[in-house]
């Protein structure tokens, strides 16, 4: 963290306020020259995976769980150029398009959810209690992918379900229905979030950090409008192309197949 590195965001304030407020109290710790920045070599996606296994912990006054659910998370490699990605938008989509969340979110599901992970996960298997698609992204790689919940007991068929979903994005095109819904949702989702002021002037602060200037509203709807199912399956199919990465947690993980496992279906 370098001053001259910065941002200084802010919503319901004036600019020439805030500039002068810049002035006052930031601008004296600039150094009289930028430094040269450290060398930072790019990171190469390489797959693996990473297992905790240990006794979880019960807060005070709480039930003890009998058996704690196992956590895993099976990831591919997202299109290169991380957050500079011509494919990000797109990125994002895909992950709306698969959604998920828990067994017990507002509504219940099969009530009005239509992301493909309420309908084909947690709806058919009632031992998964959790599954939602994530997005990482960093300065040259990024993941896609899913993570879920289940009984130690279930942590192996959890585990083929979540690559399932994921290597069925690089098999089968996705429909012109189900993408025109994802999009939708992702328009709704950003611009109700950007009607609170804290998310505003962080998403102001965020983007130009990050690419040197804040994407108008028109400009990202129209970029979401532009994905197209072909999108959706070129991506897919670059996921599917490099070894996935898993992470799992719990007291139980006999159950969770190793990466090679789990590298050999992709090979099927």
């Amino acid at each position: 963290f370098r001053p001259e590195k910065t941002v200084l965001a802010g919503a319901g304030v004036g600019h020439d306020e805030l500039v002068a407020l810049a002035e006052r109290y930031f601008e004296p710790l600039l150094p009289p020259s930028p430094g040269t920045a450290p060398f930072v070599p790019p990171s190469t996606y390489v797959g693996g995976e990473v297992r905790m296994e240990e006794r979880v912990p019960t807060p005070a006054g709480f039930a003890v769980d009998a058996s704690p659910p196992v956590r895993v998370a099976v990831a591919m490699r997202a299109p290169d150029g991380g957050w500079h990605s011509k494919d990000l938008i797109a990125l994002c989509v895909l992950q709306t398009l698969l959604g998920g969340g828990d067994s017990f979110s507002a509504g219940g599901p099969g009530k009005g959810m239509y992301s493909r992970l309420y309908r084909e996960v947690l709806n058919r298997h009632y031992w998964v209690e959790a599954c939602e698609a994530f997005v990482s992204v960093h300065d040259n790689e990024g993941l896609l992918g899913i993570v879920g919940a289940a009984p130690p007991q279930y942590a192996g068929h959890l585990t083929e379900v979540l690559a399932a979903h994921l290597l069925r994005l690089g098999q089968e095109p996705v429909s012109r229905e189900e993408l025109a819904r994802a999009k939708n949702m992702l328009k709704v989702n950003v611009l109700t979030q950007l009607e609170s002021r804290l998310v505003l002037f962080e998403d102001v602060a965020r983007q130009v950090a990050t690419f040197g200037r804040r994407q108008t509203l028109r400009e990202m709807t129209e970029l979401v409008d532009a994905v197209t199912e072909e999108d959706i399956a070129r991506i897919g199919r670059f996921m599917c192309s490099a070894p996935p990465s898993i992470a799992s947690h719990g007291e139980d993980l006999s159950k969770v197949p190793n990466v090679e496992t789990v590298r050999g279906w992709r090979l099927k």
